[in-house]
């Protein structure tokens, strides 16, 4: 009997979290990340490069890559020094010359996959050169996703430009035929909506058999999303077009002395999630060490039970 496939959907340091607690459950297990990052070595990239970003797709590749494969290593490692190299992660370079060797960026990433032994596959939603840009809780206008994710206040809505790209058709096919699709965690506005503004990527989900459950933060973001709790992170995914998609959101249960930046899911919170005919589980996701991030063993036991 073959195993079950799950699609994990995202970007930043969430979704890499998120495929290793997938590939510990037994799943057949893919990534499909966001390129509208601009910021730091993968925007430096785009730049001088026109390529798409690499940066979250190699945190991806090195999540799915095999135990003790050398490599990983390697293309974690981040140039602290050296003129046009500093900031720069390696791997990042790496999947860069892989672009221009193998003749383009889903190449370059379906090669990289194999140097590092990925027990899965790593999707970008889509090959469109895209620009992030949304609107804060004032009415302004940010542009770029790096400016987004540093904003004053908390984001309410954002779009791509061009208005209208394809998506990556790998990433659809995985979609369609997912038994499991895991939404975060992540930045809300910069890591995670972003695929769903690509053009194909909702009817996917829409049109899959698959279980489809949103992992809420644990913590808020400066800015991004401060002040806002469970049910304003589901309702900004209702907002940009997942409304009657998502079938569970798990909400973290735990009490944390920071409540400002907390992601709260009390009683009145879970009601306003379930009005979107979305089932709310809580429990105590998050990690005893970093409690503004979520424990992977946890997760783990949460994603079987809701399953």
């Amino acid at each position: 009997m073959s195993a079950r496939s799950a699609v994990a959907i995202g970007g930043g340091t969430g979704l890499p979290l998120v495929l290793g607690c997938l590939l510990r459950g037994g799943f057949d297990t893919t990534a499909v990340v966001t390129v509208a990052d601009d910021g730091g070595s993968s925007g430096h990239l785009r730049r001088e490069l026109g390529m798409l970003p690499p940066g979250d797709i190699r945190n991806c590749l090195v999540a799915l890559a095999a135990p003790g494969n050398q490599l990983a290593r390697v293309f974690q490692y981040r140039f602290a020094e050296g003129e046009g190299l500093a900031g720069h992660a390696l791997g990042n370079l790496i999947i860069a010359a892989l672009a221009d060797l193998e003749g383009g960026f889903a190449e370059a990433v379906d090669e990289a996959g194999r140097l590092l032994e990925a027990r899965g596959r790593v999707l970008p939603s889509t090959l469109a050169d895209v620009v992030l840009s949304g609107r804060d809780a004032a009415g302004r206008l940010v542009i770029g996703q790096a400016k987004l994710a540093e904003s004053d206040g908390p984001v309410t809505t954002v779009c791509i430009e061009p208005a209208v790209v394809p998506a990556y058709p790998p990433a659809l096919e995985a979609l369609r035929a997912a038994d499991l699709i895991v939404i975060g965690p992540g930045s809300l506005f910069t890591s995670v909506i972003p695929n769903f503004l690509v053009d194909g990527m909702i009817a996917a989900v829409a049109e899959s058999r698959a279980t489809v459950v949103y992992v809420c933060n644990v913590g808020n973001l400066r800015g991004e999303t401060s002040g806002m709790d469970a049910a304003d992170h589901v309702d900004a995914l209702v907002r940009h077009g997942l409304g009657g998609a998502i079938d569970v959101a798990l909400v973290d249960s735990s009490i944390i002395a920071d409540g400002d930046a907390h992601v709260s899911g009390g009683p009145e919170v879970l009601r306003r999630i379930e009005a979107h005919g979305i089932r709310a589980y809580t429990a105590d996701l998050a990690d005893p060490h970093d409690p503004m991030r979520h424990d992977s063993d946890r997760l783990i036991v949460a994603i079987a039970e809701v399953l």
